[in-house]
């Protein structure tokens, strides 16, 4: 008798926990060990609703009240999540009509730097054959081991780096202009890119990586760059594609503040959150890697890849760019002269905001070297 009623009291303890965790989290702070909390909201609903039903057999005379708080812990981290739940109302069509339109395959993966299955990285990169591929957390030893496969790109932009902030681009469609820079933090580059379909439709894609909410620290300098990063594109297109790997989740202000000022729309709403994160537990995980689009630019497919070692699943999308878009250049009237690729250039101590980190041009022969 005695232990159904510890069992009891553990349950209620844990759900008194969860529901002082989510009424915390509701609170407009800056700081991050509140912000963090953002991204447990699904995996305390799963929770609350396990510990609920084991309340039912367990609690005895207080499994109302066990049942009230589990009640109360998924209502509110629903109420929070409700846009991405399949109750929801969708943003875009999905897949959207892309007839007369030309796509793009896009691969945007988190690969882990001490993850050493580089192999199977590699494989991912062959069975996806993207046509735009965002790499994120590369080192110099990653772009070694990668080089043959990135090899096959027309387009390179690299920027290796230590600090678990390097980031890899690559494509076979043509560049307007490409370069990373500093602006969510030092040392976390942003991808800029403008890129243009065979039959002249053009979008710029944006490659975000910022560094996360930690305890102890204000996010307020890091959230206003974030949003600031969608907001502001070099060539000011109508076409945007946003991927990356935000270390937020959709439904988080900061998010929430990067769509609303950039104007995107989220092809995951309505249709579930697409966890990438843990890669291990992904079904009660939580969604860090973004999709977001703009205007002329449509989403045929979206899916999530497989784990092939990192702690982040691969997010795979084709999205395709409407020709007739106001962003269209079917003449080549903007498009640049061959540029002249320079060598990337080096921040000199910390890179601030609108740092460059990445050479405007990168490389134009698949080589992987800035000439």
């Amino acid at each position: 008798m005695k232990a159904p009623k510890a069992v009891g009291k553990v349950i209620l303890v844990l759900l008194v926990i969860l529901l002082a965790a989510t009424l915390v989290s509701l609170w407009g702070t800056n700081r991050g060990s509140v912000r963090m909390l953002d991204m447990m909201r699904e995996p305390m609903i799963y929770l609350a609703a396990l510990l609920g039903t084991i309340a039912l057999f367990m609690a005895r005379a207080r499994k109302w009240i066990a049942l009230g708080l589990a009640a109360g812990v998924i209502a509110i981290n629903l109420w929070r999540i409700w846009p991405y739940t399949f109750l929801a109302s969708t943003q875009v069509p999905l897949p959207e009509e892309v007839d007369g339109m030309s796509c793009a395959r896009v691969l945007s993966f988190n690969v882990l730097q001490p993850n050493d299955r580089y192999a199977e990285t590699a494989s991912l990169i062959q069975r996806v054959d993207p046509d735009i591929l965002l790499l994120m957390e590369t080192n110099e030893k990653w772009m070694a081991e990668l080089e043959p496969v990135l090899s096959g790109y027309g387009y390179r932009l690299d920027r290796p780096l230590e600090n678990k902030y390097g980031m890899a681009f690559a494509t076979r469609l043509e560049v307007d202009r490409a370069e990373m820079i500093a602006n969510t933090s030092s040392n976390t580059p942003t991808l800029y890119a403008t890129l243009r379909m065979g039959d002249g439709a053009r979008f710029e894609l944006i490659g975000l990586h910022p560094r996360p909410p930690l305890p102890g620290e204000s996010t307020a300098k890091r959230d206003a760059n974030i949003a600031r990063a969608g907001a502001r594109t070099p060539d000011a297109l109508s076409n945007v594609l946003a991927i990356g790997d935000f270390n937020d989740v959709p439904w988080s202000r900061t998010t929430q503040k990067f769509a609303q000022e950039g104007k995107f729309s989220d092809p995951r709403a309505g249709r579930g959150s697409f966890a990438t994160f843990p890669a291990d537990y992904a079904l009660v995980g939580w969604p860090l890697d973004q999709i977001f689009v703009r205007d002329g630019v449509k989403v045929e497919e979206l899916a999530i890849g497989d784990d092939v070692g990192s702690d982040h699943l691969p997010l795979i999308a084709r999205v395709c760019v409407d020709p007739q878009s106001r962003d269209a250049d079917l003449e080549r009237v903007h498009a640049p002269k061959r540029p002249e690729p320079r060598a990337q250039a080096e921040p000199q101590g910390g890179a601030g905001h609108n740092d460059l980190i990445g050479g405007v041009s990168g490389s134009q022969d698949g080589s992987g070297v800035p000439q």
